[in-house]
């Protein structure tokens, strides 16, 4: 019985290190992979927005995350009131501006 279990083994004799590299190298080019289509433009949109909010003035037209269409009449350190209307203003997290409105160019003011 032993005789036919040995007679049965293949001639291949892989060597498991050489597939324990294969498998290592796989997830490494794997994790390059997601960090080049993932990973890395989440980072540059992320450190860009924040730029972004870090050079926000007052008269910015903007957008808020939730469609909202104002002006910037106040920026505090974690907040922005936005004017809405000639008579409606509110007061938003930094985080909820998402970008400048179409075809708006902030002019440089000199004071």
């Amino acid at each position: 019985m032993i005789d036919i279990a040995f007679a049965q083994q293949t001639g291949q004799g892989g060597s498991p290190v050489g597939a324990l590299l294969f498998q290592f190298i796989f997830f490494i080019l794997l994790f390059v992979l997601f960090y080049f289509l993932l990973i890395r433009p989440q980072s540059k949109a992320r450190k860009r927005h924040q730029e972004f909010l870090a050079n926000l003035k007052k008269g910015d037209r903007v957008i808020t995350s939730g469609g909202i269409w104002g002006t910037v009449v106040e920026i505090g350190d974690e907040t922005v009131t936005l004017r809405v209307d000639a008579n409606t203003r509110i007061t938003f997290t930094k985080e909820a501006i998402s970008h400048y409105q179409p075809n708006y160019k902030r002019e440089e003011k000199e004071e």
